[in-house]
């Protein structure tokens, strides 16, 4: 997520200003072959192109609602488990008491189900950063991938990948348990299973009576419904007649846009024809940066820049969880770096 108020000239440049090579290139072209060859037959009527330009602006407008309502769909769920999750710590806190064992077994029992659910959060959040074939960090087409991986790498995950190779959070699950998970599809799912079977028996051996196991078991289950919402949003990508076609809409007027503003520029003279070219550029510069807009919207969990911040809200909930046990060995919350937050 970026988090400074505006975009920096640097940043801008970084995100599409290679754009302005090829456009500059393209545009310079036709100008050029206007100029010196005298094909006049090289420019078509700038009303078809405005016409398309116009078409293709809405249709880009529509898709990038779209990917903006999967970017923040997928926050509010997030904002969701925050909320889930503090009233789960609160419950398990409150809910968990008797007088027929000893204080020091009730604490390890409530502190098992707190660090089991800090594992999930982070779980889920790993599982949600594994690679789809439509996202930027897999696609081959001349070379996206590899280029998408270095930018993950300078303005995304990679910012903080110290703190994803501590992987600390493996400490709040017995090793035979996380062995366990090692073999499963879902290793979240699992997590989930194991916190209802554990308040199961807690409600067997009458450690919480049936009111409160199924306050507890109602959180439960909207911590399965967050999964599921999130891996919906991961796994079921914006329909590609949206996004595929946008692309291709874009692609189609910026070939045209040369063709139909070099002969409305050379009604002003030999000068105006050599003007086409920065105007050109300028007006294919602003589509291409509204399709790329959308399109680096619209997957939410990829690693990018443009990720909903799920380590930093994975760190919030941890860090008041582990107050609420009253702990001292408290992490840091996650700060920005280079303006970006993840």
């Amino acid at each position: 997520m970026l988090v400074n108020k505006s975009l920096t000239f640097r940043g801008i440049m970084a995100f599409s200003g290679h754009h302005l090579i090829w456009l500059s290139a393209w545009m310079l072209l036709i100008a050029a072959l206007y100029h010196f060859t005298h094909w006049r037959w090289l420019s078509i009527p700038w009303l078809p192109v405005s016409l398309i330009g116009t078409a293709v602006a809405f249709y880009v407008g529509f898709k990038n609602n779209q990917a903006y309502d999967r970017l923040w769909e997928g926050r509010k769920i997030w904002g969701g488990i925050v909320n889930s999750s503090r009233a789960w710590g609160t419950i398990v806190l409150i809910f968990i008491r008797s007088k027929n064992i000893p204080d020091k077994e009730v604490t390890a029992l409530q502190q098992q189900l707190i660090y089991r659910h800090i594992y999930w959060l982070y779980t889920l959040r790993n599982q949600l950063l594994q690679p789809t074939p439509w996202e930027h960090v897999s696609l081959s087409f001349i070379g996206i991938g590899r280029y998408n991986e270095k930018r993950s790498k300078k303005f995304g995950l990679g910012l903080y990948a110290a703190e994803d190779a501590e992987k600390h959070w493996r400490k709040y699950l017995e090793l035979e348990e996380e062995q366990e998970l090692k073999n499963k599809a879902n290793p979240a799912t699992h997590l989930m299973h194991h916190q209802a079977k554990q308040i199961s028996a807690l409600e067997r051996e009458d450690l919480i009576d049936n009111i409160k196991f199924s306050d507890m078991q109602k959180v439960l289950s909207d911590f399965f419904d967050h999964q599921g919402k999130l891996e919906r949003i991961k796994k079921f990508p914006l329909p590609r007649q949206y996004g595929g076609l946008s692309f291709i809409f874009v692609c189609i007027f910026i070939v045209m846009l040369p063709f139909g503003i070099v002969a409305e520029f050379a009604k002003i003279g030999d000068i105006g024809i050599w003007l086409s070219v920065p105007f050109g550029v300028i007006i294919g510069w602003v589509y291409v940066n509204m399709e790329l807009v959308g399109d680096y919207s619209e997957n939410p969990f990829e690693g990018l820049f443009n990720d909903v911040p799920m380590l930093s809200l994975c760190r919030t909930i941890e860090i008041d969880l582990l107050q609420m046990l009253e702990e001292t060995d408290i992490p840091k919350p996650v700060a920005a770096k280079n303006g970006v937050l993840m």
